[in-house]
């Protein structure tokens, strides 16, 4: 009871810039992925932040807007540049899904953001919003911006006409495989630089396999011609 009582009533430091909302989600935050959601009171959060609970309040209907907007916040970190080249060729392509690829990969092992999973996870039946919060505000976000990348770039002929949602789903799928549910289980360490490079590397690759156009495949043409005449 004491080391709860102790750390119940551990307080943030106060940096000057940092508005109140800011140290009201800090402090929620951190008690949320200490002890849990469901363990965590606002009394706690206020202490922490060095509020009264009317600020507390005032700013936040309650604890369940706490997460949703500390989950919105750490969501925002799995967004990209609003401005991202348009691939012109094969080559613009591929460099810009292996940057796209490293970006969102480096963004989503951030342990705030994996914490941020785990609390997602642990409230999807109490709460849906929690996770819808996370899915409007993360997911889908970088979702959308490589929908516009695998769009523009079937407009300018570098990538077949096959549905730019699945071509999302499938990148996806090649880039983060199980890295995200590896983390949240605690099983594997955060991918360092170079790894998260390799990682992106290989799923674009792997995808400009199945979906660039005709023209960008030439390379593998005489390979596939050879065989047919063979047979």
């Amino acid at each position: 009871m004491n080391e709860q009582k102790q750390v119940g009533a551990m307080e943030l430091p106060v940096s000057a810039g940092e508005s109140i909302r800011d140290r009201i989600l800090s402090a929620a935050f951190g008690a949320f992925t200490t002890h849990g959601y469901a363990q965590t009171s606002t009394l706690e959060i206020a202490t922490r932040a060095r509020v009264s609970k009317r600020e507390l309040y005032s700013l936040f209907g309650n604890k369940q807007q706490m997460l949703v907007a500390c989950i919105g916040e750490r969501g925002e970190r799995m967004r990209l540049p609003p401005e991202w080249p348009v691939p012109r060729s094969r080559k613009d392509l591929e460099q810009s899904l292996v940057k796209f690829g490293s970006v969102l990969l480096h963004e989503i092992t951030d342990p705030d953001v994996i914490a941020t999973f785990r609390l997602a996870i642990a409230e999807a039946d109490r709460s849906p919003r929690v996770a819808q919060a996370l899915q409007s505000r993360g997911r889908q976000a970088a979702r959308t911006a490589l929908r516009e990348i695998l769009e523009s770039a079937q407009s300018a002929g570098v990538l077949d006409q096959t549905d730019p949602e699945r071509m999302v789903s499938r990148y996806m799928a090649l880039l983060l495989e199980d890295v995200v549910l590896t983390l949240a289980l605690g099983l594997a360490k955060r991918p360092s630089p170079g790894e998260i490079r390799r990682r992106a590397t290989d799923a674009t690759e792997a995808f400009l396999k199945l979906f660039a156009a005709s023209d960008a495949k030439a390379p593998a043409v005489p390979r596939t011609e050879g065989r047919r005449k063979a047979a």
